[in-house]
């Protein structure tokens, strides 16, 4: 049941028609026209009837119902479903529009607490729907088609079963869930928006701060960095307390429901093995040497210095152009990659220009970041950026727009369906940074500019893949250590940093402040565990591309067809058609082996 909005990955008020063009904003009345909307009311008193009814027609009943008495049972959940994610997808967008404001944050939580209540008698569906047989369940799913298109949905609901706690308990942790992960979510969320940061006499908030980090003046980069040391630590005990509490909660719960490992539930939530997470674990580690290690020491003879430092790592390159890029270049360009790729993705995404479903502007109080909220299947998807005009902020628009077209065409499977685990989700965004690149790569002459063009790609790879996979690590460490006792600041810190110089490598040095970093990464918060989804994304997409540069024949349709799929499918029968395979050892490094190769250009560049 979709009671939580989407996790997402500014006082400085760059004006939505600053160096950028008239920057889009929400439009969000596809979904409500408004707080005090009739409709919303309409629908909230629709949905506290609807889940009562549901449960005194079928609670105690699921085994005794017929193939097509258990199809309209899911049918009519399916409606709940869509009817509980619309006002939710409503209430968190509002919210994440400025997090500050008392009245959106009230609303918000009112809604989650609201349809928490409402949706507890329908605990039981998951547990009956687990008790049934295996043999029964098969009987009904064979005697009706329309059912059976239901099969993967009954499959990861099952995958559940061992690790399911009694009726009561359940419903319990159910009820709870508002005053226990929801609530430490929003203080996360709160302090991380209202933090202030203190640059050159203005203050501002921490999505610009950290964007000093890719400021060309070297002096500018090292004040953020020491600035958003001085503001973590100065709040670290309270990141730290918010950690600990999620990490024992959850310790707490898996203990419970028996599952072996803590990221058991991430694995059987993403639909994915753990033995294949731990080879692309294992791939990601073993390369750090031929990928961060050896890019970052490029960088470092490019600069000039002896050493890196931590506000280098992002830094632009010194023969870097320093323009800012329109609203309506950032536009044109990435609907002309995805136009070059298959003028039907680019339809599917011009939408999201001129219908208000993009919101792009940086503004006090908004959520930094940027996401794509998929909402329901009766709507749209909506993306959030923070745009600021750099080279970085148009792939953030490729990979966010990504998103977006794969959620419309997953859309058709419906809403129990259209969901695609994380390890799936990056497939489509990371695949249109990939063409985005491409494109201006090709439309690039100038050796200099190909140069900053694909140290730029091999950055943001590293980020993705690289840095990805370290945090992963840093998460496992954590959540390790938290099940033999509390956790100070200075042990969350020590973990940190035990991963940092691994990943990146002898050309950094770590400022003292930097360990506290950790602090704002809001999907350890968010999604215990999620990140590895990056990791997986960029390896599919670049064992994907590889396929689609070697000419496959019909590779736009396979491609699209994949996408199309949403949630009703594995990664190995989505893979099939394009000849790869997830759980081949050998398939990580197919993906790893394009960010090595473009480093191999690097050098050569050199020379």
């Amino acid at each position: 049941m979709q009671t939580m909005s989407p996790t997402p990955v500014l006082d400085a008020d760059l004006s939505a028609a600053g160096d950028f063009g008239e920057l889009p904003d929400w439009d969000l009345t596809d979904l409500y026209a408004g707080a005090d909307a009739p409709e919303l009311k309409r629908d909230m008193d629709w949905l506290e009837a609807a889940c009562l009814s549901f449960a005194e027609d079928y609670e105690g009943k699921l085994a005794d119902l017929d193939a097509k008495g258990l199809l309209d049972c899911v049918l009519r959940y399916e409606k709940i479903d869509i009817v509980a994610g619309r006002i939710m997808s409503f209430a968190g967008l509002r919210y994440y529009q400025n997090t500050t404001d008392g009245e959106r944050a009230q609303f918000l939580g009112n809604c989650q607490e609201k349809i928490t209540n409402f949706t507890t008698p329908l605990v039981f569906y998951t547990l009956e729907i687990n008790r049934l047989e295996d043999e029964h369940l098969e009987r009904l799913l064979d005697e009706n088609d329309d059912l059976f298109r239901f099969k993967p949905i009954f499959d990861r609901l099952r995958a559940m079963k061992p690790y399911q706690l009694s009726d009561e308990l359940e419903k319990f942790l159910h009820d709870q869930s508002t005053v226990g992960a929801a609530a430490w979510n929003r203080l996360f969320d709160e302090t991380m928006a209202a933090l202030e940061f203190e640059l050159e006499g203005e203050t501002y908030n921490l999505e610009s701060t950290l964007n000093f980090l890719t400021e060309q003046d070297r002096s500018k980069r090292e004040g953020a960095a020491r600035e958003l040391a001085r503001v973590f630590g100065s709040n670290v005990k309270l990141f730290s307390r918010v950690h600990n509490t999620l990490a024992k909660e959850k310790e707490i719960e898996d203990r419970w429901r028996g599952m072996p490992s803590p990221q058991t539930s991430r694995h059987l939530a993403n639909h994915v093995e753990p033995e294949v997470v731990e080879a692309l674990r294992n791939a990601v580690v073993e390369a750090y040497p031929r990928l961060s290690h050896r890019y970052y020491d490029l960088k470092r003879k490019w600069m000039g210095l002896d050493i890196l430092e931590v506000w280098d790592r992002n830094a632009p390159l010194p023969m870097e152009d320093k323009r800012t890029i329109s609203w309506a270049e950032a536009k044109e360009t990435v609907l002309g990659a995805y136009a070059g790729f298959s003028p039907r993705m680019a339809e599917i995404a011009e939408p999201f220009f001129n219908k208000g479903w993009i919101d792009a502007g940086v503004k006090p109080g908004k959520a930094p970041g940027a996401f794509a909220h998929p909402t329901v299947v009766e709507v749209h998807p909506y993306v959030m950026l923070n745009y600021l005009g750099k080279p970085r902020d148009v792939m953030t628009l490729a990979h966010e727009l990504g998103h977006g077209v794969h959620q419309v065409l997953a859309a058709g499977q419906g809403e129990l369906l259209s969901s695609t685990p994380l390890t799936l989700a990056e497939t489509a965004s990371v695949f249109g940074e990939m063409l985005t690149f491409r494109k201006l790569l090709d439309d690039t002459k100038d050796d200099a500019k190909r140069k900053v063009l694909l140290a730029g790609k091999v950055e943001d790879m590293i980020n993705t893949v690289v840095r990805q996979i370290a945090f992963y690590d840093f998460e496992c460490k954590l959540h390790e250590a938290r099940r033999h006792g509390e956790l100070t600041p200075e042990d969350i810190n020590a973990l940190w940093m035990s991963v940092q110089g691994e990943s990146l490598g002898p050309a950094f040095c770590f400022m003292d402040g930097y360990e506290t970093f950790w602090s704002y990464i809001p999907h350890f918060v968010h999604s215990p565990f999620y990140v590895y989804a990056y990791a997986f994304g960029d390896g599919l997409v670049n064992a994907l591309y590889a396929v689609y540069e070697e000419g496959d024949p019909g590779f736009q349709e396979k491609y699209f067809e994949m996408l199309k799929a949403g949630g009703s499918k594995h990664h190995k029968e989505l893979l099939a058609p394009f000849g790869l395979d997830a759980t081949d050892p050998k398939f990580w490094d197919k993906g790893l082996s394009m960010i090595s190769g473009f480093i191999d250009q690097l050098e050569a560049m050199e020379g």
